[in-house]
């Protein structure tokens, strides 16, 4: 029997008396899903990861048992394996190229390579791509220092890692849409895999709806001010899009008339996962964080929100420096280096399934209604919102659509209506409420939503 889910705004419903609520309920497929993450499968990918030595970008690629040229092999392997589970769905590949000096952090021509697993969607019509993503690299102290050991266990082991086990996982299963598990390399370098593999998205033109980006995801623990919590999972996500910086269509100014400054693509797709991820794993709070990333740090997202994707990244709550970019060392008593012993692999397992949790609804759900509008042409009280059927409806039965609404001041949605129409007025001024629109598929699985357009003709 499905079991319903508790919103977590369930009490705030009543409050404001925005009337009955829809019932959501968990698509049984993904939460039998998310049950067969492993903290154990995941333990094992990280020993098998740190087993490499160091894992820098411009360490060794001939040597078999060290270096990021064998930890991508090993990743390759394991990718390799789970294809012959998917049903020739799952396809793997190293995506190679070469780099030379750029007078920063590559100081010799370079063997760079991203491991990809493709697990093609089943769907023809559906053209959109899924990415989850984490970078294999690590370093210590010197971001130079391409020889000493340097066990990147959670930076960004744990990414890379919770990307290895989720492609064991549902490379077994079917999915509409196609979802990419990618292990980047050069992160810690400025970002280079990421930049090779967005600018390789945009020339190849990939309808790239969604990039999970997993970095520093394991860890339950802080240095200096010792809060240990594994119940909590930071989303970063920009709030003005940094494509508009190269924007001449006069978006700024509508954005700023309308109030949209809080509803980029990338902060629409933090509020899903913040809902859709709460659904299915428990005891695990997503906490949005407006902002792209961290003081003085940067990731792999970064790429991608600036080519006008939307991406975000995941980050645990607490992070603790010691065990960050550091010199393998004792030194006054603290023990410093990114070792695995320093994780909690319960806490990733939690992180890891909330990844699969919002891969999969969104890779089963149909693509987003299309011009969605909302009528400003006269002086109402009420809200009328219109738009079309997704693109990729054909052959897909649809169930029909959310119209989500939340207060101006309110980070998430606070109300889902339900309609098999293409369109929907609501007794709740437009000047007080936001809007937007999910296409929902027949086992219930909801697109990103889109906020409408003003209708002003």
């Amino acid at each position: 029997m499905k079991k319903p889910i508790i919103l977590l705004f369930s009490v705030l419903f009543t409050t404001y008396s925005f009337g009955q609520t829809v019932n959501i309920e968990r698509d049984p497929q993904i939460a039998e899903l998310v049950t067969q993450v492993s903290a154990d499968s995941l333990r094992a990918h990280i020993n098998g990861l740190v087993s490499f030595g160091t894992r820098h970008t411009l360490s060794t690629t001939s040597d078999k048992k060290k270096g990021i040229g064998a930890a991508r092999q090993w990743i390759l392997g394991k990718f390799q394996q789970y294809a012959k589970q998917s049903g020739g769905r799952l396809t793997a590949t190293l995506d190679t190229w070469t780099l030379q000096p750029d007078g920063r952090r590559i100081d010799k021509p370079a063997d760079m390579g991203n491991v990809m697993a493709t697990l093609k969607g089943t769907d023809p019509n559906d053209d959109r791509i899924f990415i989850v993503q984490g970078h294999m690299d690590s370093r210590v102290t010197n971001v130079m220092n391409r020889e000493s050991d340097a066990p990147g266990a959670n930076d960004d082991g744990s990414g890379t890692a919770a990307v290895i086990e989720l492609c064991r996982v549902m490379s077994k299963s079917q999915f509409p849409a196609t979802i990419i598990f990618v292990t980047l390399t050069g992160e810690e370098q400025g970002l280079l895999g990421a930049e090779h593999l967005a600018e390789r998205a945009i020339k190849e033109k990939w309808n790239v709806d969604a990039v999970l980006n997993n970095d520093i995801m394991g860890s339950n623990n802080s240095n200096e001010t010792r809060i240990i919590d594994n119940t909590r999972l930071r989303v970063f996500s920009e709030g003005l899009p940094a494509s508009l910086l190269r924007d001449s269509t006069g978006r700024i100014g509508q954005i700023r008339q309308f109030g949209n400054e809080n509803d980029g693509k990338a902060r629409t797709l933090a509020r899903y996962v913040k809902e859709v991820g709460e659904r299915y794993v428990e005891n695990l709070e997503v906490v949005m964080i407006y902002r792209n990333d961290r003081y003085l740090r940067g990731g792999d997202h970064t790429p991608f929100v600036q080519r006008g994707m939307a991406a975000v990244r995941f980050t645990e709550m607490n992070e603790n420096y010691d065990h960050q970019h550091q010199d393998l060392r004792v030194e006054n008593g603290t023990e410093y280096g990114d070792y695995a012993k320093f994780m909690d692999f319960e806490y990733l397992r939690k992180n890891t399934a909330l990844n699969l949790a919002c891969l999969a609804n969104l890779a089963k759900s149909p693509s987003v209604p299309e011009k969605v509008t909302i009528d400003v042409r006269n002086l109402t009280n009420s809200t009328a919102l219109y738009w079309q059927a997704p693109k990729t409806s054909t052959g897909r039965k649809i169930r029909g659509y959310y119209v989500l609404m939340r207060e101006t001041h309110w980070p998430f949605w606070q109300k889902k209506f339900f309609t098999t129409k293409l369109g929907m007025t609501l007794p709740y001024s437009k000047d007080n409420y936001y809007f937007a629109v999910q296409s929902v598929s027949e086992d219930g699985n909801e697109s990103l939503p889109v906020l409408p357009v003003p209708n002003l003709r």
